[in-house]
């Protein structure tokens, strides 16, 4: 009978962490010294936008803080007025 052992590949559930030898992400809209994201602007926040509709986190983005604050507010804005949608349909 096959016992289960910590380290086995099959019984293990714990995650490899990744190891930071990637490359920086940079933030596009600093790059672009853009100081207002315009809601009105639909081809740009489709960018941050997957496909589902969601909005794409920081951490994948690679936007600042500052950015994606302003970001998360002009899609909702473009949401409610019909610019963008909430989800896929």
């Amino acid at each position: 009978m096959a016992r289960y052992s910590p380290g086995s590949k099959s019984g293990s559930k714990r995650r490899k962490k990744k190891k930071g030898t990637g490359r920086a992400k940079v933030c596009r809209l600093t790059v672009d010294r853009v100081q207002y994201i315009d809601y009105k602007d639909v081809a740009m926040l489709k960018h941050y936008v997957t496909e589902r509709g969601k909005i794409i986190p920081r951490r994948i983005t690679g936007a600042t803080a500052k950015h994606q604050r302003m970001l998360t507010r002009a899609i909702r804005l473009a949401r409610q007025i019909a610019l963008l949608p909430y989800s896929a349909d």
